[in-house]
């Protein structure tokens, strides 16, 4: 049951990062600041093993990584 667990937030977290990546109204640095948060959500859920803290701390950090990049 835990690997299904596993597969569906991948799923999600893929879907989230495709869908905020078609948004052509959004500046550099938004679309930097979502492809950071979707990368550390899948990031942060493979490293703690689907953990939903994991999940959720990773996107936040990704979030901050990519929106300082895009300065």
């Amino acid at each position: 049951m835990k690997t299904k667990n596993k597969y569906v937030t991948h799923l999600m977290m893929t879907f989230v990062v495709l869908s905020a990546v078609g948004c052509s109204s959004m500046s550099a640095r938004d679309k930097n600041t979502a492809i950071g948060a979707g990368v550390g959500g899948v990031a942060g859920a493979v490293l703690t093993g689907g953990s939903a803290l994991g999940t959720v701390g990773g996107a936040a950090v990704g979030g901050v990584i990519g929106n300082q990049i895009g300065k």
